[in-house]
């Protein structure tokens, strides 16, 4: 079966989404299917890279990393080029992990089935975060707020100008990818949690939206060399780090935290209280960021915003460390079962000191212990072997092969 992917970010650039999207691509391929994918071509890139199965078609789309949103739209000559056409003849089955919307009706008038699959809220959310930072709560509106919209960029640092084209161009785009995406035959999305926020939202859904699981990374697991704690979120306001600086001011406790995804010219530290210390790090590749990990026993989680399936959180497990998260989204999915992972409720500063401290209290062997039965747990539930099997089911239901 031949299955064309049609997303702007490919990893190793993007977050989450575009990771779950390579591994998809990489274990559909593995499993005999012929994959390829159209995506952005950065600087330095080959146009086109073949590894078995898969095959990376790279196009310049964007002018800069930031436009990577919306870079499809009015980009007919993509659309009806030539190149895509004849994609679109060899396909059997269109997958869109993210933002492509534009091609589903270009896709239709070749009578191919499409699969939308959301890593976010963007059918129901033009940020695809359903959290209103003009009111820093989860936004249960049916309508978007354009103040949220504004405050988003402010938080991004963008000037007025780039915040006016931004709000301007969200509002004239997102009622056009909710009609697109009605218009898919299949709509998959990461967590219950995530399919019912959607639903009650977009109950027309219903009968093409079904949960599958992201595939699971390969991350070797690590001992435990330290009771230091690891934070791996930046900056970003959804991600919490602002509940975790107020946390530690309040944290008994002497301890020290990683915090990854801070945009430093050097590494630096700071104490926010007399009991703690944070070690700052830029944003990592892959074996930076592993060599973090391993300096960490605990992972903190403290996002405010419906995470709908954090692979941080995976990642801590299958590496045998504790976690500490908010109870939110669909991480009370993920870590359900698992004895070293302390919920809190998002945004409670008060409850986070207390589970660090908590946890800091624990001895090593302990600590070991709980890290083992979380790998142990989780990897009972959560399988790449299931969710493949439930990916092919949604293509025999869509009488595809």
């Amino acid at each position: 079966m031949n299955i064309l992917f049609l997303s702007e970010l490919f990893y190793p650039h993007g977050s989450g989404g575009e990771l779950a999207t390579y591994l998809w691509a990489e274990l559909l391929a593995e499993s005999g299917f012929n994959v390829k994918i159209v995506t952005n071509k950065f600087f330095n890139e080959p146009e086109a890279s073949r590894y078995g199965n898969m095959t990376i078609y790279r196009i310049p789309l964007l002018k800069s990393y930031d436009s990577v949103k919306y870079s499809i739209i009015g980009r007919f000559n993509v659309l009806f080029s030539n190149f895509i056409r004849k994609l679109l003849v060899w396909a059997d089955v269109i997958y869109i992990p993210r933002f492509w919307y534009m091609a589903i009706p270009v896709t239709k008038a070749y009578k191919k089935p499409v699969i939308v699959h959301l890593h976010g809220y963007i059918p129901t959310c033009p940020l695809a975060t359903r959290y209103d930072l003009s009111k820093n709560e989860i936004c249960r509106r049916n309508s978007c707020n354009p103040k949220c919209i504004i405050a988003h960029e402010k938080a991004h640092s963008r000037t007025a100008l780039e915040t006016l084209g931004s709000s301007l161009l969200n509002f004239a785009v997102w009622p056009y990818i909710r009609r697109l995406v009605i218009l898919s035959d299949a709509v998959i999305c990461v967590s219950n949690a995530q399919k019912n926020m959607i639903m009650a939202h977009m109950p027309s859904l219903a009968r093409k939206c079904y949960v599958i699981y992201n595939p699971l990374p390969e991350v070797a697991q690590l001992e435990i060399n330290s009771k230091d704690m690891g934070y791996f979120g930046g900056l970003s306001p959804l991600k919490g780090f602002h509940v975790l600086y107020q946390a530690l001011k309040h944290v008994y406790s002497r301890i020290t935290i990683h915090a990854t995804g801070f945009y430093l010219t050097n590494k630096r530290s700071i104490r926010p209280s007399t009991n703690t210390k944070i070690v700052f790090y830029e944003r990592l590749q892959k074996e930076h960021y592993q060599k973090v990990l391993d300096q960490v026993s605990t992972v903190l989680v403290p996002s405010v915003w419906l995470e709908p399936s954090p692979y941080i959180v995976c990642e801590a497990l299958l590496t045998r460390r504790l976690v500490i998260a908010s109870e939110i989204g669909g991480i009370p999915e993920l870590v359900e079962g698992c004895p070293g992972v302390f919920l809190v409720p998002p945004g409670d500063a008060k409850s986070l000191a207390e589970a660090i401290d908590y946890v800091n209290s624990l001895d090593k062997q302990t600590i070991c212990e709980l890290s083992y039965m979380n790998r142990t747990n989780f990897l009972k539930k959560f399988s790449n072997e299931k969710s493949l099997q439930e990916f092919i089911q949604v293509l025999e239901r869509l009488e595809i092969g």
